[in-house]
């Protein structure tokens, strides 16, 4: 943004966007390499508060993918993955229990309420949030691959979390869920936002990531893809353009646009700003991924707008 661009501009501007968004429900997923950074927890955090502030409510997911790895290294647990997903033995899903719900959770939500928040913890066994089932052996890339402890999710309730939104709360879930038999599985936290974006009829699905967005070039942040439709990300992932952890937040938000959410951003959790940056301006901040083929584009008849925040 220009910094000498007058700065009741700017206000009207914003304010269009928080007339739009006014009471619009956002899902907002933060990668557990984020998490781990205390930095980019509270700047995070302060977003969310703006956010709030405006009369938005967010529904905040975690997982802890890193944190879990750490834990398990120091335990002596073997940590395996499949495609960028992960396999979940006994052992991994207690350390995963321990991770999310201990000090990963506990830190971000201490971080939350001294941005001036109320969040509450809990997890897709909380009030039958999630409904999940153990994943059987599925073929993935040509091997067969048991994946443990893992869950597929069947359905989602999320009174729960409408609740507490309408109490004034931020719930924030992390990605444990469950069944009615009692047992506990390890979730994609992707996934699960996906999942409960579609549920609760978000207006927006985020995801906030250790890079600037979608890469054409993995290896060069400047290499940004701003804009995409699913049938060109769709070519990406077969061809292996999109691989490794990006590969399950891609098929996850695909997920999402075909449930009816509309708008999936992906976006720096490391940048400050970045988050409002995307909510509030045109021109954005990372990848906007979407299915309208009417989106405004420059030269169209609406003005030009790119129109991330649209």
């Amino acid at each position: 943004m220009n910094p000498h661009t007058s700065p009741w501009r700017i206000l009207r501007s914003a304010a269009r966007y928080v007339a739009r968004f006014r009471d619009r429900i956002f899902v907002i997923k933060l990668g557990g390499e984020l998490l781990a950074d205390t930095g980019a927890r509270r700047q995070i955090a302060e977003q969310l508060a703006v956010l709030w502030r405006f009369s938005i409510p967010v529904v905040l997911v975690h997982g802890g993918g890193g944190e879990l790895d750490r834990f398990c290294g120091r335990a002596g647990i073997a940590v395996e993955k499949a495609a960028g997903r992960r396999i979940t033995s006994p052992a991994v899903l207690d350390a995963a229990k321990m991770s999310f719900i201990g000090r990963l959770q506990t830190d971000l939500l201490a971080e939350l309420r001294a941005a001036g928040l109320s969040p509450v913890g809990l997890s897709g066994v909380d009030a039958g949030l999630v409904g999940a089932r153990r994943r059987g052996p599925t073929t993935v890339d040509g091997r067969r691959v048991d994946f443990g402890e893992v869950g597929d999710i069947e359905s989602v309730n999320p009174d729960i979390l409408h609740q507490l939104l309408a109490a004034g709360h931020l719930p924030v879930v992390t990605s444990l869920t469950g069944n009615d038999a009692g047992e506990i599985f390890n979730t994609n936290a992707d996934t699960l936002a996906a999942e409960l974006a579609a549920a609760m009829g978000a207006e927006k699905l985020f995801y906030l990531l250790d890079q600037p967005g979608l890469l054409n070039d993995p290896a060069d942040p400047a290499s940004l893809i701003t804009e995409i439709h699913p049938e060109a990300l769709t070519a990406r992932i077969k061809d292996g353009r999109v691989a490794g952890g990006m590969r399950p937040k891609c098929e996850a938000l695909m997920r999402a646009l075909e449930q009816g959410v509309k708008r999936v951003h992906l976006i720096s959790g490391l940048r400050a700003d970045a988050l409002l940056e995307e909510v509030f301006t045109n021109e954005g901040s990372g990848t906007l991924v979407h299915a309208d083929a009417a989106l405004a584009m420059p030269g169209s008849p609406n003005g030009g707008e790119v129109a991330h925040a649209g």
